[in-house]
């Protein structure tokens, strides 16, 4: 796959051939990005034009959000490694900066989806909105088209088990602790990765080493609590537990990610890992003592073991 990247503005396009191209924030890539892009390429396919997707930098999307909220279900680098996956011929990644902001609607189809990426099947959900104070919607993208000599196919909203699959839902599934509806709509875990770095030191003293993870990204803060997880370090996975929250038995302040990998005692300082989220065990607690909380930890770390026995 082919990646250009881009500020937006003034940038000349090299790409040689016409584009059938997927269009959208693509935050997540759930089961309806999935299927959008999927028929983008099968529309590319038939009529021999490059399998494309434009879409944005997520990290500078969050720094246009009024309200700040740290809410990514994914890291840009998590984003282009997927889409790397499904076989594209070329990834258009832009930040979102002032100047896109501020391009209006025809703009944006001129100078970008013409000019640059020469378009000529053009595939976007419902909802898309593009161009300066989101006024661009697909029929204007189609009316467009008749000038420029593209076509568009828009997307109606895609469900499973009669759920409507979309990036909202799932972070409310995530931070209310229902990881496993999340992940059905996903159609993969959601997963956090970051760097391992030093914590406090007590898991080792309470008898279960911990890695403390530094994210990589803004993502949705799951519901504090205790998931089963599965983490992956230098390319091997591993079961897990991970406690999510602020240590509430030692009074910690601040929020934490720490995991303890069950029958590995490897140092992993200084390790880029994944934490995959596969079930919310239960919501963080404060024990009176640390002898109740290494009875509760145990008794988390067998059921965790049995359950992935089981499935």
């Amino acid at each position: 796959m082919e990646i250009l990247l881009d500020n937006g503005i003034n940038v000349k396009s090299n790409i040689n051939g016409n584009t059938a191209v997927a269009l959208g924030n693509f935050d997540g890539l759930h089961l309806g990005h999935l299927f959008l892009i999927e028929e983008m390429m099968t529309i590319a396919d038939e009529r021999d034009l490059k399998k494309s997707v434009f879409t944005f930098n997520n990290e500078s999307l969050v720094r246009f959000k009024t309200n700040k909220t740290n809410n990514l279900l994914m890291s840009n680098e998590q984003k282009i490694k997927l889409l790397d996956e499904l076989g594209l011929d070329l990834l258009y990644f832009v930040d979102f900066t002032e100047e896109i902001m501020h391009m209006t609607p025809y703009e944006f189809i001129k100078n970008i989806l013409v000019e640059r990426l020469k378009a000529k099947f053009i595939v976007i959900g419902f909802d898309f909105r593009f161009g300066y104070k989101a006024k661009g919607d697909g029929e204007f993208l189609i009316e467009a088209g008749k000038e420029f000599g593209f076509e568009v196919m828009i997307i109606e909203p895609i469900a499973k088990n009669n759920k409507i699959i979309s990036s909202s839902s799932i972070r409310e599934f995530i931070k209310e602790g229902n990881i496993q509806e999340a992940n059905y709509l996903l159609g993969r875990p959601f997963t956090i990765k970051g760097t391992i770095v030093k914590g406090k030191g007590r898991g080792s003293g309470l008898g279960f080493a911990t890695a403390n993870l530094d994210m990589d990204t803004n993502y949705q803060i799951p519901k504090y609590g205790v998931y089963k997880t599965f983490i992956i370090v230098n390319h091997n996975k591993y079961l897990s537990v991970t406690n999510i929250g602020n240590n509430p038995t030692f009074d910690d302040v601040g929020f934490s990610i720490e995991t303890h990998i069950i029958d590995f005692n490897e140092a992993i300082y200084g390790e880029k890992v994944e934490i995959q989220l596969i079930d919310f065990i239960r919501k963080e607690e404060k024990f009176s003592d640390k002898d109740e909380l290494i009875k509760q930890v145990m008794k988390d770390i067998k059921e965790i073991k049995e359950t992935d026995v089981i499935k």
